[in-house]
């Protein structure tokens, strides 16, 4: 309980207010501890329905257990405050089978108002449209990745596979009195305290060997502009939000490393996607966060590290992440200058740094 409350302290101090349980029901103490602290949280169940993502997962007995698992978590959690929202899926394969999912999404969604009226009910998309019968089964439209775009920014242009702007202006013209949430974002890599070279020059890429990633140590660079291939950086997602003010907001995937899905580097044993690593401890993401989620929070976070013997005479980039408008720079006593934040800019740079 102890470890799971001290969880929910960091991220609050992080300036988060709302917790996606991604993509399962959470433990009934969890929610205990959400109620006490004041969070708000979308509770969620299914990854997967009747079609596959893996041989052995819950298809097989979806059709046998899902009316009774679905009211039994409604039952369950019903009663705690946290809890806003029913999420009734994830990423679920019936995205891509029109009609037919359309009918399970909406047979899920009445299961749900009968065991409660009061809350509303969504199911996470990172692949139905609007123009799709998909989204109008559900109250909440619950976007993961598609929102702010996906490959869609210069540093990505040359990737394989699904290439979407952002999709918030068609999802709010087909849906105009539905609440639109970005319900998973970012999807950025960072191991802590590694800072690598070069540095990409744009606010958002795709993590490569040698830029960003290090195949030999498995390890990524924290100077925080690096993703999967389909991600955005913490900086794309914040830029994407502002510009579409009328989407309620948005859950960054994810707020702890994990162990599994080591992307790109599989030989290892756990995530990049964190904001905190395994062992609880802040990676340089966090303080970009906290600029922009506590913006009355005075901070300033700098980075990288100043010891590097190895690096002289070498352009060593220089990143702040505050809540301040802007900042100036000293090394050894010497001004490179004051920098003030531009529109749908997030951090501030100084990029020539020797």
């Amino acid at each position: 309980m102890r470890a799971a409350e001290r969880q929910l302290e960091l991220l609050r101090e992080m300036g988060t207010n709302a917790i996606r349980m991604a993509h399962n029901p959470p433990a009934p103490e969890l929610l205990e501890l959400t109620d006490k602290m004041g969070f708000l949280v979308v509770n969620e169940v299914f990854d997967v329905w009747e079609r596959k993502k893996r041989p052995l997962d819950f298809h097989l007995i979806f059709p046998d257990w899902h009316e009774q698992d679905l009211r039994a978590l409604i039952r369950r959690d019903r009663n705690n405050p946290s809890v806003i929202m029913w999420s009734f899926g994830n990423e679920v394969g019936e995205q891509y089978t029109e009609e037919e999912g359309a009918a399970l999404a909406n047979r899920l969604h009445n299961i749900v108002k009968e065991e409660d009226t009061t809350r509303p009910t969504t199911a996470s998309m990172n692949y139905a449209k609007p123009h799709m019968p998909f989204p109008g089964s559900m109250d909440v439209i619950s976007l993961n990745y598609q929102g702010e775009g996906i490959r869609d920014a210069p540093a990505y242009a040359d990737l394989q596979g699904i290439r979407t702007s952002p999709l918030y202006p068609a999802f709010h013209e087909a849906f105009p009195d539905k609440v639109i949430l970005s319900s998973e974002n970012a999807a950025a890599l960072s191991s802590r305290g590694e800072y690598l070279f070069p540095v990409a020059e744009g606010i958002s890429a795709p993590v490569r060997d040698g830029l960003g990633g290090d195949p030999k140590t498995k390890q990524f660079s924290a100077y925080e502009l690096y993703t999967a291939p389909f991600g955005s950086s913490a900086d794309k997602v914040f830029g994407s939000l502002d510009r579409h003010p009328y989407v309620a907001g948005g859950f960054v995937w994810s707020g702890w490393d994990y162990l599994g899905e080591p992307t790109p580097y599989y030989e290892a044993r756990s995530s990049y996607f964190g904001v905190i690593d395994l062992a609880g401890f802040k990676k340089d993401r966090f303080y970009l966060y906290q600029a922009n989620w506590r913006p009355d929070f005075p901070m300033a976070h700098i980075l990288p590290h100043w010891t590097w013997p190895e690096r002289v005479g070498e352009v060593t980039p220089v990143h702040v992440f505050t809540s301040g408008d802007e900042a100036e720079l000293f090394l050894n006593g010497k001004s490179l200058g004051r920098k003030k934040k531009g529109k749908y800019e997030y951090r501030l740079r100084w990029d020539e740094v020797t």
